[in-house]
């Protein structure tokens, strides 16, 4: 409780919105890059606190949402397959794929299991050596220690039933990608403070130089976010652009030495394709070549898989930053949390999830009359 009390003291999240206020002198945008900040900003009204000037764009940091939907689709056709038990985090069974999700296969008799740590899949496969243990791999620089983790573990073990369908995908090319676009309107960038945490924040230094572009890393909590929003804004109006760490409890500069060198050893970097978004160059961590045996999209070679994205689903937009969720026409009405279009609907971390469940829908034909225009 304690905790609680230092980083959601209300007086103290005014005094800062007083302070971004009393700054800001022009109309600035910075984007959070993680789906777990969009939640708390919308989930304390942190975004209904800050001056108009200040406009928060929602970044593409939801793994569960990034996940191309090329790869829904193989984890279905997997989750199907006889003497098969597919495990995933609870988050991806909702995530709807070309035609269905991973609740529908269950329903059809498919072995899908809800698992809280890839360790629980290496239970899995030593308990079950007849059958094959494949388990759903997604998310940032934050739960791919662990999932390297289990894959060394499972070479060391000699498991063969065991296997990883990788998706994991990186902060830094995201945020190059967005600044080279064409149509990029982010003037600054909150860091994910947990993928700082594991990583460090060294390697955003030369984004921020490149780029022109403050970067702040920050925590979760509203005044971990407010503080950070307030640095953003200081280093912009006085035309400065570095890194700063708000989030000093949790992350240093160079991060979890232990966790990156897991990594090293089971990872190496290539290109992925980003939901909604296309490929981005070197954005991505496959196995390495020693322990390819472990990969499922080896193992389960899959051909005739046509994927389609559905075509009322905005979602990419959403992801890039160029569309609010509530400007979508199929926003709450076609596309709602039991009826999804897409991910950024059914994920934890989605930012059309949190617009649903926060109830941002004021004003909705007027915002949708702006963007027409």
């Amino acid at each position: 409780m304690k905790y609680l009390s230092e980083f959601r003291n209300g007086e103290v999240a005014r005094k800062l919105a007083a302070d971004i206020r009393a700054t800001v002198t022009r109309p600035w945008a910075i984007m959070e890059v993680c789906g777990g900040q969009t939640h708390s900003i919308l989930r304390h009204g942190i975004d209904q606190l800050l001056p108009p000037e200040v406009e928060l764009i929602h970044g593409p940091g939801c793994p569960v949402c990034v996940t191309p939907v090329e790869l829904i689709d193989k984890a279905l056709a997997i989750a199907a397959m006889p003497d098969v038990i597919f495990c995933s985090f609870g988050d991806m069974l909702r995530v709807p794929g070309t035609s269905g999700d991973l609740f529908s296969v269950k329903s059809r008799g498919g072995d899908v299991r809800v698992v809280y740590s890839p360790l629980d899949a290496i239970q899995l496969a030593k308990a079950n050596p007849t059958r094959s243990v494949v388990f759903f791999g997604i998310g940032f620089e934050t739960t791919a220690p662990a999932n390297a983790l289990a894959i060394h573990q499972a070479r060391r073990l000699g498991l063969t039933n065991f296997s990883v369908l990788v998706s994991h995908v990186l902060v830094p090319p995201a945020i190059e990608a967005i600044m080279r676009s064409p149509t990029n309107r982010v003037q600054a960038f909150l860091a994910a403070g947990h993928v700082c945490s594991v990583m460090g924040y060294h390697q955003y230094v030369p984004l921020a130089e490149r780029h022109r572009v403050p970067i702040v890393v920050t925590g979760f909590e509203p005044l971990d976010l407010l503080d950070g929003i307030r640095r953003a804004i200081l280093q912009l109006e006085s035309g400065t652009y570095t890194v700063e760490n708000a989030y000093s409890r949790v992350v240093t500069r160079e991060g979890n030495r232990a966790a990156q060198a897991m990594l090293a050893e089971v990872f190496e970097e290539t290109d992925r394709t980003w939901r909604g978004i296309g490929v981005i160059p070197h954005s991505g961590w496959k196995l390495r070549d020693k322990y390819r045996d472990f990969d499922a999209e080896t193992r389960f070679p899959l051909s005739g898989i046509r994927s389609q994205e559905s075509p009322r689903c905005r979602s990419g937009e959403v992801l890039q930053g160029t569309l609010k969720p509530h400007q979508c026409e199929a926003f709450g009405t076609a596309c709602t949390p039991r009826t999804p279009l897409g991910a950024t609907m059914v994920s934890s971390e989605g930012a059309c999830a949190a617009y649903y469940n926060y109830g941002r829908l004021l004003d909705l034909g007027t915002e949708r009359t702006a963007c027409r225009a």
